[in-house]
């Protein structure tokens, strides 16, 4: 028989961050991401940062065409937001952490 008295582990968020090198732009997206995912976040989330600078090669696999370009990849579906994210709101929309009013 099922334990309900435990609530269900919360939702964790995979995050891929691409930047290329460390440009005031990539910098600015990378400290808004970290800020947003420590408040809406805490605790569930991880970040890959992938410079294609060094890596360019992996801008494929997930069809890069803008940086910096964030993508959730887990939970589903996959998400991109484009930009420093500098927006939050636009930002919590994207990730789906919060409703479109």
């Amino acid at each position: 028989m099922p334990d309900y008295s435990t609530p269900p582990p919360p939702e964790r968020y995979e995050l891929r961050l691409y930047v290329a090198g460390q440009t005031p732009k990539s910098l600015a997206a990378f400290a808004n991401l970290r800020e947003i995912c420590e408040t809406h976040l805490k605790g569930q989330y991880s970040i890959e940062v992938i410079d294609l600078q060094e890596n360019p090669q992996l801008a494929a696999g997930d069809q890069i065409v803008a940086i910096p370009t964030l993508i959730r990849k887990l939970p589903t579906p996959i998400k991109k937001i484009i930009g420093d994210l500098s927006n939050t709101e636009r930002v919590l929309v994207g990730l789906d952490l919060r409703p479109i009013d």
